[in-house]
């Protein structure tokens, strides 16, 4: 942290915003600040150059014009690389983890060069995906099921270099049916070096307070203290049921 104060990016808010992602980096902020710990958010717009020494970073979704805007930026522009090389804990979720890749195909078919960062493709499934999504975690320090909303076209395809964030319970996820063990199984979402990504939006991170507590971890180097937000644990409760009903 620089002088003692988390600095939480939130990258490209203007294109990358979809669905309230950009409010993932206010509970990382709030989850920080209710445990004595100094945060401030820090909006990087298109004409901004990105800062590569942040603590943390979240990149949101988008349609297909805005990803294609934000993929640009991002490959243009070389602060974001030299955070991930720096290991700083990146959020990204559903265009921008298409973006994260080698590249991804939009809704017309065309190939957009991504970032490279995740080991990852990703193609039309011909179909939108639209719906409660709810996965197991795969990853550790993560015990309980995430739960999020999708809202994609897109098929993505996880390659050696990559890990799934976690199998699919209810909804698609990546839409490509992979994942470790035997056989093929659903799962949603990227765990790379020091990027997690998924499809889920929500935020994701206001209905799954313990992952952005594990991003915090990530982002001080230290385990936190335990957090109790009244209230929260229902709307948990209810939103997984919700989700999983028939």
């Amino acid at each position: 942290m620089n002088d003692s104060t988390l600095a939480i990016g939130v990258l490209l808010p203007e294109v990358l915003g979809t669905y309230g992602d950009t409010g993932n980096a206010l509970v990382l902020a709030e989850r920080a600040r209710r445990r004595g710990i100094d945060a401030t958010i820090v909006r990087v717009g298109l004409s901004d150059p990105i800062p590569h020494g942040l603590d943390l970073y979240t990149l949101g979704g988008g349609e297909d014009a805005a990803q294609a805007v934000a993929a640009d930026k991002l490959g243009s522009d070389p602060g974001l690389v030299r955070a991930l090389d720096a290991d700083r804990p990146l959020l990204a979720i559903c265009a921008s983890l298409q973006i994260l890749g080698h590249w991804y195909r939009d809704a017309s078919g065309e190939r957009v060069s991504g970032l490279g960062a995740l080991d990852i493709t990703t193609s039309p499934r011909g179909a939108r995906i639209i719906g409660e999504l709810v996965i197991d975690p795969l990853i550790d320090g993560l015990d309980d099921p995430l739960t999020g909303f999708e809202n994609h076209g897109g098929a993505t395809t996880l390659g050696p270099g990559a890990r799934p964030l976690g199998r699919v319970l209810s909804g698609v996820g990546n839409g490509a049916p992979e994942g470790p063990g035997d056989g093929a199984v659903p799962v949603d979402g990227v765990v790379q070096g020091p990027i997690i990504a998924t499809y889920m939006h929500g935020p994701v991170l206001a209905r799954n307070p313990h992952l952005a507590d594990l991003l915090l971890s990530r982002a001080v180097g230290a385990d936190l203290a335990p957090l109790d937000v009244p209230g929260v644990a229902a709307l948990r409760a209810e939103r997984l049921a919700a989700a999983q009903r028939p």
